[in-house]
């Protein structure tokens, strides 16, 4: 099946590395003009330079409104992809001793940016009366998370939560809204250091539990991203698609 965006205009956030890098490649690869955002400016550099048509690329906060409003002023976006977020480099902590500021450190980096980006991107889906929207939750906002870091998990199932209201709300307008939550990857230093704190143990014990026998590549996540926001997938809303490598997020 292959799935041609040469006509589309993609926003990809938190795409210096890892999924968010991963999917710019995928939605270029399908002929695609991205438009990559990312807070590191050195990460999209890199990744400017190894495709110089059809990328553009901005570093910015995406929990500043204004900024992200002025990068997205006259652009007319058919998908957005939302990758940005993680555990901004938190570990796990007793409930009592989490402050308010890092609990909505992770909040604003998960959940509020995507509302930002909604809210500006919206209204050109609405007027062109199409578009896709797809968020990258986790295997976190469906069920407890390995992380151990509560305001993440919180975070994650409050996207879902988003992401699902938004397909009722966006679905007269023909936009689609959907979620991608994918299992543990090793795609950030957040999570290489949370694999290596397992012990060889622990992580044996871990691969084992999954169907597939392997941890998740940044590439089974951008690959279900470009069919959820392909022509293909038209009439799928408000899911939530795990892609974990098993039959359990």
């Amino acid at each position: 099946m292959h799935l041609n965006f040469s006509d589309k205009s993609v926003l990809v956030t938190g795409a210096a590395r890892g999924i968010g890098a991963a999917i710019v490649q995928e939605f270029l690869a399908a002929g695609a003009r991205v438009l990559a955002l990312d807070i590191d400016a050195e990460g999209l550099t890199d990744l400017a330079a190894q495709h110089p048509d059809r990328l553009e690329t901005a570093a910015v906060d995406l929990n500043l409104f204004d900024e992200v409003k002025s990068i997205c002023d006259g652009q007319n976006i058919d998908v957005l992809v939302h990758a940005a977020g993680g555990i901004r480099g938190q570990t796990p902590r007793p409930i009592e001793d989490i402050s308010d500021d890092d609990w909505s450190a992770i909040y604003e980096a998960n959940v509020m940016s995507a509302l930002n980006l909604v809210r500006l991107l919206v209204p050109g889906m609405k007027e062109r009366n199409r578009g896709r929207i797809i968020t990258i939750s986790s295997g976190a906002g469906l069920r407890p998370s390995l992380t151990g870091i509560q305001a993440y998990c919180s975070a994650k199932h409050a996207l879902v939560g988003l992401t699902r209201q938004l397909s009722l709300e966006l679905g007269p307008h023909d936009i689609t809204v959907n979620s991608v939550a994918p299992g543990f990857l090793r795609t950030s230093p957040d999570y290489e250091r949370q694999w290596q704190g397992y012990g060889p143990e622990r992580q044996a014990r871990m691969v084992e539990g999954i169907a597939m026998r392997r941890l998740g590549a940044p590439e089974d996540i951008s690959a279900a991203c470009l069919f959820l926001a392909s022509d293909r997938a038209g009439y799928i809303t408000g899911q939530v698609l795990p892609v974990s490598g098993h039959p359990f997020p």
